[in-house]
């Protein structure tokens, strides 16, 4: 019987391992880029099916700033956010990022993404985002890409729900060692300390999930490959 939800014009291109037991460190996507562009056409956005699109839509609500339990619950138990600013290895420590948002911006406003991979596990898109600090009066306008690495259990669900996510502003992948690396974690692991709203307490229990050791990759190349996405 074939799936009800297949990526339309996508792939059936596999990226990670088809256990879903396996934390969400197993299931982190490398890549550099020529140029670190990620200014996205959304004009040449690939189509989605609708249950992927409700995934990227709740993802793109997250970062304008409007988070709910429910689009946190697009994460695994045992999921892995990686950023410029903060590697969270647990569903518990990425509520408290999203939540914690608020906090330090008056606005964030997405202007536009395109879809530039659809494969059976993994969707990427380029986006752009101007986020305006609540302190300082100004506003960044940060281009990225992002990349939802697919829960397997939840594939073909109208549901689908993330194990890794990774956001990318220049050519480089992360190397996940060194002080940079430690810093990240270090503020993760504390903000959530910070967050006693009954939002973020709903995923208390995710500290317990399962976790794997954060893998490191020297400057960074290790096995990431170049691609123009």
């Amino acid at each position: 019987m074939a799936s009800p939800n297949p990526p339309p014009t996508g792939s059936d291109k596999t990226n990670f391992p088809s256990d879903a037991s396996l934390p969400g460190e197993h299931f982190e996507v490398r890549q550099t880029h020529l140029t670190g562009d990620y200014k996205p056409d959304p004009s040449k956005s690939l189509p989605l099916s609708p249950a992927r699109q409700a995934l990227v839509d709740d993802i793109i609500a997250l970062y304008e700033m409007r988070p709910t339990v429910e689009r946190v619950r697009r994460y695994t138990a045992d999921c892995v956010y990686n950023d410029q600013f903060v590697y969270a290895n647990d569903r518990h420590k990425m509520a408290g990022q999203w939540f914690a948002l608020p906090k330090l911006f008056k606005s964030a406003q997405s202007q536009g993404y395109q879809v530039v991979t659809n494969d059976r596990d993994l969707i990427q898109f380029r986006h752009e985002e101007a986020w305006t600090f609540k302190i300082i009066p100004k506003t960044a306008v940060i281009n990225a890409l992002v990349s939802l690495s697919l829960d397997p259990a939840s594939l073909d669900s109208d549901f689908i729900r993330v194990k890794y996510h990774k956001d990318q502003a220049n050519d480089q992948d992360y190397s996940n060692e060194g002080f940079g690396a430690t810093l990240k974690k270090w503020q993760s692991d504390n903000v959530v300390k910070l967050m006693s709203s009954p939002e973020v307490k709903a995923f208390e229990a995710d500290r317990d999930a399962g976790k794997a050791p954060r893998r490191t990759y020297g400057e960074g190349r290790g096995d990431a490959p170049v691609k123009d996405l």
